[in-house]
């Protein structure tokens, strides 16, 4: 839960220094944290333990220089790697992505049921009712959960509309139980 706490302070500033420096600061991280995921050894540098904090930092400046990386993620970076906070480094990019869309107007989601796809119709009925409560356009991927029996569970940041047949039956359950 700390990690995740420092890493939205993280984000946060550096979202609020790139954007006096009219710098895409998620576009940046997104590059970055593209090349780690294509490449093991890079990752190994960067997060194993076994290299130096010199070490580190050479191989990621001439990386970073490569994917032409404004000097304010740069310095970011360096900063992570000398502090010895580089392993944050992909939930910070989690929260960098959150706040950035944020700031350009739509959130991200989830639907959850135990069909192997989801109707358009649906999702599109849901993607409005969600703009209409939220004020935010959303962005809902689908994902397929064995553990739902029917219906569908909706999880937006923070908001979760559940309206699987499990959940009924779970508020049915403890509705009866507590007369």
């Amino acid at each position: 839960m700390k990690e995740q706490i420092v890493a939205k302070a993280y984000a946060q500033s550096l979202i609020e220094l790139a954007e006096e420096a009219k710098v895409d600061a998620a576009k940046e991280l997104t590059d970055l944290t593209a090349l780690i995921n294509k490449s093991n050894d890079l990752e190994n540098v960067l997060f194993l333990d076994v290299f130096t904090v010199e070490e580190k930092e050479t191989v990621l400046k001439e990386v970073l220089s490569k994917l032409g990386i404004s000097s304010i993620v740069k310095n970011f970076i360096s900063f992570l790697v000398n502090e010895k906070r580089i392993g944050i480094l992909p939930l910070i990019f989690k929260e960098v992505i959150v706040i950035d869309d944020h700031n350009k107007g739509f959130l991200r989601g989830t639907i959850e049921g135990s069909d192997s796809e989801l109707s358009a119709e649906f999702k599109a009925k849901m993607t409005n009712y969600l703009k209409d409560k939220l004020g935010l356009t959303t962005e809902l991927t689908y994902v397929k959960n064995n553990d739902i029996t029917a219906g569908y569970r909706v999880t937006v940041e923070d908001l979760q509309l559940d309206a699987s047949l499990d959940n009924q039956l779970a508020k049915f359950k403890d509705s009866v139980l507590s007369e």
